[in-house]
């Protein structure tokens, strides 16, 4: 099942498939979109319900992103929060990121995996004062926080959901420099994954919220973005206070436009129920701007994650698509790559961005070249090739075996 949403502003127009499974969506129609005259909210069904999708100037909302500083609503995400003094050493048998000594202050990605090794879940986790805060996608915030909850046993950990905590993003050069970090008190030489405390608002008892660094998106991955955690009852005096410190407000179609410049997947759109890690690009310990550490104990699913590293190879790979921009027929979530008439992937995120034009993200067999010639729906597609890693390495385990049985 999937559905097309197309969205109309200056003959621009993005069509995007937003349910893809059954699993319910809760619109909570946020508050900086209740109080915008000029916010287009995403559509109901999307992965991102009750958010701004634009204010109007979807186009200049992400030129405004590259060149200056941009700040998106992404108070759909879900929270939740992980007290207890042995909840990074448990956190880390249960998900594929090495976390057990993860530092105050910093932040990493993380995967949940099934036995057999395919992504059930993406999420950010940040450590302060003896709390670990965990986001993630909408749709899947209460299957996270049900697993975690489950997975407690007789360790020293406490899951709860924080409905009451909600999500905002700076992109943009200026959010690391100026007057919005400045506002939020953010060190010029905070690197990537660094968090730190909002400066104090009020005096009580309630988190004040945090902000952290995260990795850079855009074209070439040299946009700077910066999350920034709050109650949610502060929700509108931050927005406030970050767009009178000069920041503009832009909607979702910023972000997903910059994010697929990046090649960045996202839960739920980029990825299907066949996805592995490595198909995702998610490998990496957090130097390396990954969600799964190859060097780590047990952890479920690291079986296949171990034998694509270590033997084989992924079946597919994410790539980036530049579409033909006159097609009538654009490509939606999930429909199917081909290359004449073989099917050869799926379409992940579409979006139409102020300088690439019309992109999408794709998971592709590994052994589709660059230069294929590609069909994304109904519309000529080519892979961009700077983004494009040739395969062509031959895994360590893999290179062992060949050792053994003659073949080097």
């Amino acid at each position: 099942m999937h559905s097309a949403v197309a969205v109309h502003h200056d003959h621009v127009t993005d069509s995007r498939l937003t349910v893809m499974s059954a699993e319910s969506v809760r619109p909570v129609r946020s508050a900086i979109l209740a109080a915008s005259a000029e916010a287009v909210p995403t559509p109901d069904d999307d992965r991102s319900p009750g958010v701004a999708w634009h204010y109007g100037d979807p186009l200049g909302e992400q030129r405004t992103a590259s060149r200056g500083v941009a700040v998106v609503d992404r108070s759909d995400r879900s929270v939740i929060e992980l007290a207890g003094p042995e909840r990074l050493s448990w956190l880390h048998t249960i998900s594929s990121q090495h976390v057990t000594d993860l530092a105050d202050r910093r932040s990493a990605e993380n995967l949940s995996l099934d036995l057999n090794g395919r992504i059930e879940d993406h999420f950010v986790l940040t450590d302060i004062d003896d709390v670990t805060w965990i986001d993630t996608e909408q749709f899947r915030g209460r299957a996270l926080a049900d697993f975690l909850t489950k997975m407690v046993f007789w360790a020293q950990v406490t899951p709860a959901t924080r409905d009451d905590m909600a999500v905002l993003t700076l992109i943009g050069p200026d959010a690391r420099s100026g007057p919005v970090a400045d506002l939020l008190e953010i060190p010029a030489d905070a690197d990537v994954y660094a968090a730190g405390d909002l400066p104090e608002r009020h005096h009580d008892d309630e988190p004040l919220g945090f902000w952290r660094v995260m990795p850079p998106i855009g074209e070439g991955r040299t946009t700077p973005v910066v999350d920034v955690v709050v109650p949610r009852d502060d929700l509108q005096a931050w927005w406030s206070a970050i767009t009178a410190a000069g920041a503009r407000p832009a909607g979702m179609w910023t972000y997903e436009a910059l994010r697929v410049a990046a090649g960045r997947a996202r839960l739920g759109i980029d990825t299907d129920e066949r996805t592995i890690p490595h198909e995702a690009d998610w490998i990496g310990d957090p130097t390396q701007q990954g969600a799964v550490h190859l060097n780590k104990g047990c952890y479920r699913g690291q079986e296949t994650v171990s034998r694509v590293a270590n033997i084989g190879r992924a079946p597919r790979r994410l790539v980036l698509l530049h579409l033909d921009g006159s097609a009538d027929d654009r490509p939606t979530t999930g429909d199917a790559v081909t290359a004449g008439d073989r099917s050869v992937g799926r379409v992940g995120t579409v979006v139409d961005h102020f300088e690439l034009g019309p992109i999408a993200l794709a998971l592709v067999k590994r052994t589709v070249p660059v230069d294929a010639e590609l069909t994304a729906g109904g519309a000529a597609a080519r892979i961009d090739d700077d983004l494009f890693v040739p395969d062509d390495t031959v895994p360590a385990g893999r290179a062992a075996q060949d050792r053994l049985r003659g073949r080097a």
